[in-house]
């Protein structure tokens, strides 16, 4: 339900720090016409970095497209199919578009979603012994699994830890790492544009600092994407994944690899499957995969929800990525400067912050614990629970992060050896936290996104009050 800002105090200090706010105020009637079930069943929803939401403007058109044409299988020749595979390829070229990539340089694979993305590369990277497979501690698992692959053919991982409380790389020791090339032939950097844990932005320079020594850059864009610019004329990673859900929550179900035309040729696909290949045979026991993307489309594309995904890219750039930004960017500083302000009746602080407290080079996710009187943190689950309450969406646990996580919560590598060696086959959460040893295993993530406004976290910040003792 809405409040009269005009004579709402916080509100009016609110715009006084963050002008740019005022600037977005589109975004309000975009809301109440396009996503009214927020205020209507009375939800404040603080889980963008999970998914996006939809417009319903966006299912309307969709729906009105499916309902006007015929589409058959692109696999096929015949009238549906041509209709279909004409769909596919304007849909290729609008992703292209919206992310300034230059389709003599880039290709779009489209995929499952963001993890699918990262698996083809993991599963195709021509990794053999002594080559290199670097990324930082705070990928998300999805980057994490591809050293199986690595490390099934004899290559090598590194890890670049993060520095809390600020949960950022120290570049310096990044620098030494990227010219620490050893014998290695093919040498593979991963990393988050910004971590779905902390919301640190890594510098994007990264790109061109790791391939002046002969890195492949992997990208996952998954978080960065949704509310802020990835400009791949300006920025050229090899392999960028993402998921369009996340942007603008329908449809689910498809992601994307845009991949420079040079990187996708050196991926080496360890199976073939129907739609990859032009030819294969039983008899000759040999196959020829087919060129550029259809090489790495497993079967037939998801084409009836692609429609989707343009419609979806086409309203994000009537709304405008940067006043998006803007918009999550102040109310992201307003919450940040609110729960860092928050006391106990003792003075001792409520709420400790895992990231940047100030607005340079972080996006619009902050993760927090909140602690009690006595200054132990209040399981997280339990903050869930009464979250839930209150009709309030939000993301509890390590958010598929552990590196970031392990380091945030201060869990050494000897504890997790020790906890996770263990002698079952499977390890529960459960006995998993009974390892650990009273120590907590997760923390609350609060992300906003292009339907988030002042009430979002007026209500936030009033029920994170609820745990003040006097």
């Amino acid at each position: 339900m809405g409040i009269d800002k005009r004579q709402d105090s916080g509100y009016e200090a609110f715009i006084e720090r963050y002008p740019l706010y005022a600037a977005t105020g589109e975004i309000d009637h975009l809301r109440a016409t396009e996503y009214p079930l927020l205020d209507r069943d009375g939800h404040v929803y603080l889980d963008y970095t999970g998914s996006g939401l939809y417009a319903e403007r966006q299912v309307r058109e969709h729906e009105r497209y499916l309902r006007s044409c015929v589409m058959g299988n692109p696999h096929s020749f015949n009238p549906t199919s041509c209709f279909t595979t004409d769909m596919v390829d304007e849909c290729r070229r609008t992703v292209l578009r919206f992310f300034n990539a230059d389709p003599e340089e880039y290709v779009v694979v489209f995929t499952a979603n963001a993890t699918h993305a990262l698996k083809l590369v993991g599963e195709s990277y021509p990794f053999s012994g002594g080559d290199l497979f670097m990324l930082t501690f705070d990928n998300h698992n999805s980057v994490n699994g591809i050293r199986e692959f690595d490390r099934a053919r004899g290559a090598v991982t590194r890890y670049v830890p993060v520095v809390p409380p600020d949960m950022r790389t120290c570049d310096p020791v990044l620098q030494e790492q990227f010219g620490d090339v050893g014998g290695s032939r093919n040498r593979l950097f991963a990393y988050p544009a910004q971590s779905n844990f902390s919301g640190v932005h890594h510098p994007l320079g990264w790109i061109e600092d790791a391939q002046e020594h002969g890195w492949d850059v992997l990208l996952d864009a998954a978080a960065f994407v949704p509310t802020n610019r990835l400009d791949l004329g300006r920025w050229r990673p090899d392999y960028v994944a993402v998921s369009f859900y996340k942007m603008f929550g329908h449809p689910t179900g498809i992601g994307a690899l845009i991949a420079r035309r040079r990187a996708l040729e050196k991926l080496h696909r360890p199976w073939f499957a129907g739609g990859t290949i032009t030819v294969a045979s039983v008899q000759a026991d040999t196959y020829f995969l087919a060129p550029g993307a259809e090489g790495f489309e497993d079967g037939t594309v998801n084409f009836t929800c692609l429609p989707g995904v343009k419609i979806g890219i086409e309203f994000l750039e009537s709304v405008g990525i940067d006043c998006v930004h803007d918009r999550v960017m102040s109310l992201a500083g307003w919450m940040i400067d609110n729960l860092l302000e928050m006391r106990h009746g003792s003075g001792r602080p409520m709420i400790r912050l895992y990231g940047p407290t100030g607005l340079e080079m972080r996006g619009a996710a902050v993760t927090i614990n909140i602690y009690d009187a006595r200054g132990e943190a209040i399981d997280h689950r339990v903050v869930e629970q009464r979250a839930m309450k209150r009709m309030i969406s939000l993301r509890t646990g390590c958010f598929c992060n552990p590196g970031a996580g392990e380091l945030a919560l201060g869990l050494s590598r000897d504890e997790m050896i020790r906890c996770l060696h263990h002698p079952a086959s499977r390890m529960s959460l459960e006995e998993f936290w009974q390892c650990i040893d009273g120590k907590s295993t997760g923390a609350v993530r609060l992300s906003l996104g292009i339907a988030s406004n002042f009430e979002d976290v007026r209500r936030l910040l009033s029920f994170i009050e609820e745990f003040r003792e006097a």
